[in-house]
């Protein structure tokens, strides 16, 4: 069973949508998450709100994750680059800077 949305509009007393005479009637175009199909989809900007939000949590967390896995990258490089230098040293290869 598909539901279908009356088009009252909330922020004119629950009139009927007035579309393209509306500064909040506008397109929405992208990729579909699920099918990975390109979408384009009028509609007004308050019932985008919720879409938008999930869409924006969503690469929130994708982003927090990028982050998390870059500085596991930077620690380990530093692990590295500490361990070689301490090797360095203590062949004597490299010698302590001299303070004045």
């Amino acid at each position: 069973m598909k539901l279908e949305v009356k088009q009252n509009c909330p922020l004119d007393s629950f009139n009927p949508c007035r579309q393209f005479d509306c500064a909040w009637f506008m397109k929405i175009s992208g990729t579909n998450p699920n099918t990975g199909e390109p979408t384009e989809e009028w509609g007004c900007a308050m019932s985008w709100l919720p879409i938008l939000m999930i869409e924006n949590a969503q690469q929130s967390r994708q982003t927090g994750a990028a982050v998390e896995s870059f500085r596991n990258e930077m620690v380990d490089a530093n692990r590295q680059n500490l361990k070689h230098l301490e090797e360095q040293f203590n062949h004597g290869d490299i010698a302590l800077p001299q303070h004045r």
